[in-house]
């Protein structure tokens, strides 16, 4: 029996807003539905983040 990772379909991809970090030399995002805080910090490098959006895969 072979196992695979092949998609039948491929995953709808939206609009989905983020936060993104403000630091120059870090690349940390997160989403915001995933985020506990109203103004989170980045789990990375602890810099200040701003909310973005971006085109994301769709999580169900």
């Amino acid at each position: 029996m072979a196992f695979s990772r092949r998609q039948d379909e491929p995953i709808p991809e939206v609009e989905t807003d983020v936060w993104a970090c403000q630091s120059s030399e870090c690349v940390g995002w997160m989403r915001d539905s995933f985020s506990f805080a109203a103004e989170p910090t980045c789990p990375l490098c602890q810099s200040e983040m701003k909310k973005e959006v971006r085109i994301l895969p769709e999580l169900k």
